[in-house]
């Protein structure tokens, strides 16, 4: 009897402490179309982009997300989405896309110029990020998650999986490259020089195999997609009493800690605040060691390091506090947040120098992400309209788990993740 009380117990623990995926029923463009339907997220595109992929593509994706964002001022928001969701039907009516006969899993793989991501696609348990299985490191707006979720609500699917990370395991990454070796059902490039790659796991073992091992992940982080995640959650909570069970998941892509790629946001700024250069400086020393780099197109080299360039020249700015210490070791958890370097730029420079409360809204700083090249930041400071540039170094992976183990949010703009998920790869309909 006692040893069967602590079996229970045993459970019980368990069930708290695993994450749960599921396969689902994915629609997908068929396979001859594929290179033609998808496309990056569509705020990536300028005007001139999107209006020549909407005229000479009839099969882009963009075709059926478009009607969300014309006409913005002029029709309800009801219609627009309702717009989104008749452009996906006629597409399905057309036969361009494909419905998963049975509940499935997937394997995708990029690879950029520069790297290769390979990830597992499933559906992700809302109970889970209830229940912080699934950990968050950024905060959300609430307009823009209520806005999310009034889309699905009315078009009726996502195409947009939340990249989530997961612990490095030898058994998955085995079977991953395993998996590699065998027939595609997609194999195509990008007009931006990329190659994709996707795999069916349809099996009954090998879906059964792969939920095991997450049964065997106490935790996962959320990368990129807090929004997403955050609405998906408001959806269910309004519309569960409808008992459709999709709406219990939401679709994730899921990779492996080593795998994701951290670049930092670098920042600009309009003006100095009413401070001459000079004066600026001398402000700046107080909390930083001060190293003139002319022109060299100097960016940081390690973590409490920042660039900067201000008045036609390059700067290294060395934080005068910095600590070595392991942030996971820490007995204080806000120290975590006080030694990330976004944070460390924001308290001794930004707000009490140049006066920026309001990160997320204040429309005289931008930010530019680290894949590109800082000589952008010093054209944009040459041309006048903006007056200072800073640089920062990437976070990585364990400040990010560090600060979401602690329940504590990234500063906004804090990282800039990949892999970034074609729209229109997949669809997850509710």
């Amino acid at each position: 009897m006692a040893r069967k009380l602590i079996t229970i117990h045993y459970l019980l623990i368990t069930q708290k402490k695993m994450s749960k995926i599921i396969p689902f029923k994915a629609v997908r463009p068929v396979a001859d179309k594929v290179a033609l339907v998808t496309c990056r997220n569509y705020d990536d595109y300028s005007p001139a982009e999107l209006a020549a992929w909407l005229n000479f593509n009839p099969y882009s994706f963009l075709h059926v997300i478009n009607p969300a964002y014309i006409h913005a001022q002029k029709i309800t928001l009801d219609k627009r989405f309702k717009g989104v969701a008749h452009k996906y039907q006629d597409f399905k009516n057309d036969g361009i896309f494909i419905t998963e006969e049975k509940p499935v899993f997937f394997l995708y793989e990029i690879q950029t110029k520069s790297q290769s991501f390979t990830g597992i696609v499933a559906g992700t348990s809302i109970e889970d990020y209830k229940n912080n299985i699934i950990k968050k490191h950024e905060d959300t707006l609430q307009y823009r998650v209520e806005l999310f979720k009034d889309y699905l609500h009315q078009t009726g699917f996502n195409t947009e999986p939340v990249l989530i990370t997961y612990p490095d395991k030898s058994e998955i990454n085995n079977w991953i490259a395993e998996k590699k070796k065998s027939q595609p059902i997609y194999n195509y490039s990008t007009t931006n020089k990329e190659k994709h790659q996707l795999w069916k796991i349809d099996t009954d073992a090998e879906i059964n195999w792969l939920q095991s091992q997450f049964e065997n992940i106490p935790e996962l982080y959320i990368a990129d997609g807090h929004h997403r995640s955050a609405s998906a959650e408001l959806l269910y909570d309004e519309d569960k009493h409808l008992g459709n069970e999709n709406l219990n998941y939401f679709m994730s892509f899921l990779i492996a800690e080593s795998n994701v790629k951290i670049y930092e946001f670098n920042r600009i700024i309009r003006d100095l605040n009413g401070y001459e250069a000079a004066d600026f400086l001398e402000k700046l020393s107080e909390h930083f060691i001060i190293k003139p780099k002319e022109q060299e197109l100097w960016k940081p080299q390690s973590k409490f390091e920042f660039g900067m360039y201000l008045d036609g020249k390059f700067y290294a700015l060395f934080y005068k506090q910095s600590s070595t210490s392991d942030l996971s070791s820490r007995a204080q958890s806000r120290e975590i947040l006080e030694n990330l370097d976004a944070q460390i730029l924001y308290d001794k420079v930004l707000q009490p120098l140049l006066g920026i409360e309001d990160l997320r809204n204040d429309e005289r700083i931008e930010y530019i992400p680290g894949k590109q090249s800082i000589a952008t930041i010093k054209e944009l400071v040459d041309e006048g309209e903006f007056a200072v540039g800073f640089m920062l170094f990437p976070s990585d992976i364990s400040e990010i788990k560090a600060l979401a183990d602690n329940n504590l949010i990234m500063p906004p703009k804090s990282t800039y993740i990949e892999p970034k998920f074609r729209s229109g790869l997949m669809v997850y309909e509710l």
